[in-house]
């Protein structure tokens, strides 16, 4: 790719690194396989819903609320002690992601902050809007250097600006870049890693990866585990080639786990009508 096709799509210069074109088409054939299951073409809504709940439990789980699944499950109420105001946000982000699908088109940044908003749901002055100078961020440790409130305005106005522009890159690069970036920005007070998770499953879903939202990636993160999700974001802060096509290669292999789970889903459901 030219100096000028990539400075015009750098989304689209990130998929020519290297093991990206492979990953970009290992996901691809893991999300065809759970498209062609026999128990989609009846009951689809319903592995949705399931990876829904699952990757939403998945996420908590990587902000340190690591549940049993059916715990989330038979919960009512999320809102009496720290854990279970996160699984409560990550069950609410779940739920609100697929509603936004139009408006991220439009704006990113708006969805960005509705995100955020569905997440703390509770009014105050830091809630919905990036941090400002003076504030910082109450969030999961992940052991990255927190930029200043200038540059993550300035990183973030740069990121929505080319999403709004639009890329050829595959989707799953577009949502590792988006999910890296917020995660490295940290640009709200509180939730980031809620809002950056959920922002990778809108693009995921938005792009035509997984249109029907049944390839939970939060799941596959999860699986992995905390330390890998760390160390891979690690090598994405640092900007290099390397780092970030390692990166992106981290969030294809678990996507790919999060297609093996709702296969498995499949699976159950078809033994269960059998």
């Amino acid at each position: 790719m030219s100096t000028t096709a990539a400075a015009a799509d750098p989304f689209a210069a990130l998929a020519d690194l290297p093991g990206v074109p492979e990953a970009v088409e290992s996901v691809r054939t893991a999300v065809d396989r759970v498209y062609a299951h026999r128990v989609m073409r009846r009951r689809s809504n319903e592995i949705s819903s399931e990876a829904a709940l699952r990757g939403a439990r998945a996420s908590a789980a990587l902000d340190g609320s690591d549940w049993a699944l059916e715990e989330v499950r038979r919960r009512s109420d999320f809102g009496s002690e720290p854990e279970a105001r996160t699984v409560g946000a990550a069950l609410r982000l779940s739920a609100e992601a697929g509603q936004l699908l139009s408006v991220w088109g439009q704006s990113p940044l708006r969805v960005l902050a509705r995100l955020h908003v569905v997440a703390e749901a509770r009014e105050a002055p830091e809630v919905g809007r990036p941090r400002v100078a003076g504030e910082g961020v109450r969030d999961h440790d992940l052991g990255l250097v927190l930029p200043d409130a200038a540059e993550t305005a300035a990183r973030l106005e740069a990121l929505t600006g080319l999403l709004g522009a639009g890329s050829k890159a595959p989707a799953l690069v577009v949502a590792a870049i988006v999910h890296g970036e917020l995660l490295a920005l940290r640009p709200f007070t509180t939730c980031n890693g809620l809002v950056a998770r959920a922002a990778e499953r809108i693009v995921l879903v938005g792009l035509g990866l997984d249109p029907k939202a049944v390839c939970p990636a939060e799941v596959g993160h999860a699986e992995l585990g905390a330390e890998e999700y760390s160390r891979a974001l690690a090598g994405y802060v640092t900007g290099t080639p390397a780092g970030v096509a390692d990166w992106i290669r981290h969030c294809a292999r678990a996507v790919e786990l999060g297609a093996r789970e709702s296969t498995a889903v499949c699976e159950a459901l078809q033994r269960g009508a059998a």
